[in-house]
């Protein structure tokens, strides 16, 4: 690559937009590819991206492509479609793949795609939309040394700490272990605050005598933001996303013939609530869909305790 590699972008939503600005406002040329949702295709164009009609198209004019969608099904269809990121690659293309995924699917794509001179890094992200608009996101990193090398600067726009866990997968098995701790923690909370309102101890109380001790922690103060001061936002991440992610954790689990009693039990939780039709819901939200399990209503016991 000569100069500043050429960048693509699949993926624009929650994570994808903070990410790609960042690029971008570094002076990388890039692309995007567009859907439904024009509102982020129109905010990048806006500072000099170019919108890119397929995965091929883009394929055909980068060096190096993002992808950061929901999961490993839409991450392969973006690689092996018709008009997808394999129809018009060069030899060379470096392709960084920031989505949650199944390690498993990544290995064989990555497999896959050297055949046809494409290298596959997996850099999932760890953090929020706020650190993916300001820069600052986690990054777990699976590549070779010398690709590692290469992409590192372009990581390093949107990224503010960044590990190299080893080849291709290591980034992928890293934060499915990362996040079968955070829907762990949320499943947990979810359910110890719904015991304490059941025996008459507030989400409110709860909130002070765990915020206020050893036991607190980031997740946990974004949860009882939403739990306790009924903010929607406060973690943007779906139901439906922890569901699958869970999910995942408990596949690698079995492949690598692991007891896995707490990751079984925690995807329960998860799958009933996406089950049930909230997987549009936000991780915090599982609160209240334990709460209506065991006859409550969290936002009236909220109220209560105040």
């Amino acid at each position: 690559m000569g100069g500043k590699p050429v960048i693509g972008f699949i993926g624009v939503g929650f994570m994808g937009h903070g990410m790609a600005k960042n690029i971008v406002q570094k002076g990388y040329p890039l692309w995007i590819k567009g859907n439904r949702n024009r509102e982020p295709i129109e905010s990048l164009v806006g500072m000099g991206a170019k919108e890119a009609a397929s995965a091929k198209e883009m394929a055909e004019q980068c060096d190096i492509i993002h992808i950061c969608l929901s999961n490993s099904p839409q991450v392969e269809a973006i690689v092996r479609g018709p008009d997808g990121i394999l129809a018009g690659a060069r030899k060379g293309l470096i392709v960084i793949d920031t989505t949650t995924a199944d390690p498993t699917s990544t290995m064989a794509l990555a497999a896959e795609m050297a055949e046809h001179g494409v290298t596959l890094v997996d850099a999932p992200l760890g953090r929020t939309p706020k650190e993916a608009e300001a820069g600052t996101l986690d990054a777990m990193v699976g590549a070779d040394d010398a690709t590692f090398a290469k992409v590192l600067p372009v990581i390093q726009c949107w990224a503010g700490n960044i590990n190299h866990l080893g080849p291709t997968g290591s980034g992928h098995k890293m934060k499915l272990i990362m996040n079968f701790i955070a829907m762990g923690y949320g499943a947990l909370y979810a359910e110890a605050t719904v015991l304490a309102a059941k025996v008459g101890v507030s989400p409110n109380k709860v909130r002070d005598v765990i915020g206020s001790s050893r036991l607190n922690n980031g997740f946990f103060e974004t949860f009882m933001k939403y739990t306790v001061d009924r903010d929607r936002d406060a973690h943007k991440f779906t139901i439906a996303n922890a569901s699958k992610d869970v999910r995942y954790v408990n596949a690698m689990a079995a492949d690598a013939c692991v007891t896995s009693v707490m990751a079984s039990a925690v995807r329960q939780y998860y799958v009933h609530a996406e089950a049930t039709g909230h997987g549009g819901d936000y991780v915090p939200m599982v609160g209240d869909h334990i709460a209506r399990l065991n006859g409550l209503d969290m936002e009236e016991e909220v109220k209560k305790g105040r």
